[in-house]
């Protein structure tokens, strides 16, 4: 039985605690994959003060040296893409095709961010005095911690790590408890691309005790955080207190807005798998159809039918669209939102129970579900679920499809499903979220495009493409006097 150790100053060393969790599969319980012992405060300090020793030599190599191991990194990655994949889908429970799609996106990530390794640029200005000039330089802040969640266990640590480590800081890198085999491979992958120890530190822990001991370090100059919003803006506000750079990612309840003109075979193959697909574990998930009553009962009938089509199971079956649940914790509080929903009077169209059949009897598996005739006011369409439930919601008009959909406190991605362009303008100059897309999927993003959303969700510079460093670097401007003499007087 495997027992995952953390990696402190280049060396890898299992935990004193006596604290410890069994890493499970969710779509088989009695699939036990290790053991993960919950690191101590200490060990977690120690991992700073590891990384803070390592900054002095890491910020002095040339940028493109620095590049050059993340884009070994990321043929490493490549490399052992189908292990990688193996393990996150027994992990985390994602199908196969689900879990190739994050190991392509951070490999993607990892290529995009050793180019811009060669691209860590400032800007000449010119002064309005003779003989001067000026320029900026971007530097490195320090120590950055990197936490991260359970559902992209892979993509998410690689588009913080990737872009931090080149732009010339060193991490501590704390998972979530859930998903340590991913978070140990990854690690593994980039010291074998050539990472001086130091550079990059692994503490596997929980975010009471490890986390908290992190973030609130002296030495850890930047926090870069996806997660839940209880747990993001609790954290936000303890380190905001000692004035370094905070980075939160967090909650979304995504609207798709379905006008009269659309596509509707495209619209329903595109809201079940924003609505269904990696079984609702996306922050990016669709969780909110805002239809417009002429084409209402016709889309959630064949919502309905595409919803009950598809197959449930374990994600190593080439066969599965829906794997299960991530734990019991998460099984057990989308069940119980979808009793809120029938408590709420919303109307319940399909599935609204754990799974059953062969093979779904020790996996966390909930039937994919739809809501009918839910009210703004719901609490099923307000709140963030992480599971395979959707909530629809039926308009008048545009206008009435625009006040609802932004009528939500997170602000991440939208979609929406129509071939009018002057509608289609307007939603996009109207709508509240980070990100929109036009008759596509709420879900979805490459390597080389901001990510990142507004209002509740998002604190912050955004993450990867040309963003990317913006978080992980400071401005520097300095001023070059050659005129060598004394200058009469100062502007400030």
């Amino acid at each position: 039985m495997t027992t995952y150790r953390n990696f402190i100053g280049g060396e890898w060393t299992e935990s004193s605690s006596s604290k410890s969790l069994d890493n499970i599969n969710p779509a088989n319980t009695d699939d036990k994959l290790g053991i993960i012992k919950l690191a101590t405060r200490d060990e977690a300090r120690q991992a700073v003060e590891a990384a803070a020793e390592a900054f002095r030599s890491w910020r002095t190599m040339p940028a493109p040296s620095r590049g050059r191991m993340i884009a070994r990194a990321a043929r490493l990655m490549e490399d052992d893409k189908e292990n990688l994949a193996a393990i996150l889908t027994r992990e985390e429970g994602k199908t196969l095709a689900e879990s190739r799609g994050e190991l392509q996106r951070s490999i993607n990530v990892a290529e995009f961010c050793a180019g811009e390794a060669r691209r860590l640029n400032g800007e000449t200005i010119q002064s309005e005095l003779t003989s001067n000039f000026a320029y900026t330089i971007k530097q490195p802040l320090g120590v950055v911690a990197c936490i991260t969640p359970w559902n992209f266990p892979v993509a998410i640590p690689v588009w913080k790590i990737a872009p931090a480590l080149v732009a010339g800081n060193t991490v501590v890198f704390k998972p979530a408890s859930l998903t340590p085999a991913t978070a140990v491979r990854i690690v593994e992958i980039f010291v074998e691309a050539g990472l001086p120890k130091g550079v990059l530190n692994l503490v596997l822990g929980s975010g009471s005790e490890a986390g908290d001991e992190i973030t609130n370090h002296k030495a850890v100059r930047a926090v870069s955080f996806t997660g839940s919003n209880d747990v993001g803006i609790k954290m936000y506000e303890q380190v905001a207190r000692r004035g370094v750079k905070v980075q939160c990612e967090m909650g979304g309840k995504n609207p798709v807005v379905i006008l009269e003109d659309a596509d509707l075979d495209l619209a329903v193959e595109s809201t079940a798998q924003g609505a269904f697909g990696s079984s609702g574990q996306r922050c990016t998930a669709t969780s909110r159809a805002v239809v417009v009553n002429d084409i209402a009962d016709e889309f959630v009938a064949r919502l309905v039918k595409r919803a009950q089509g598809l197959r449930l199971g374990a994600g190593d079956d080439p066969q599965t669209d829906v794997g299960p649940s991530v734990d019991a914790n998460q099984f057990k509080t989308v069940l119980r939102y979808i009793e809120i929903g029938r408590e709420d009077g919303a109307t319940l169209s399909c599935g609204g129970e754990r799974a059953k059949g062969e093979g779904l009897s020790k996996g966390f598996f909930v039937q994919p579900t739809v809501f009918d005739h839910v009210t703004p006011d719901m609490r099923i369409a307000r709140e963030e679920i992480f599971g395979p439930v959707l909530s629809v919601l039926r308009v008048k008009n545009f206008d009435e499809a625009m006040l609802v959909a932004n009528d939500s406190e997170y602000g991440l991605s939208s979609s929406i499903f129509t071939n009018d362009a002057a509608r289609i303008f307007r939603f996009v100059d109207e709508i509240e979220t980070g990100m929109t897309h036009i008759n596509s999927p709420t879900t979805g993003g490459e390597a080389h495009i901001p990510f990142g959303g507004i209002k509740a969700t998002g604190i912050g510079d955004r993450e990867q493409g040309s963003t990317a460093l913006d978080f992980y670097t400071e401005l520097k401007v300095v001023y070059v006097d050659y005129t060598g003499r004394k200058r009469e007087g100062n502007l400030y």
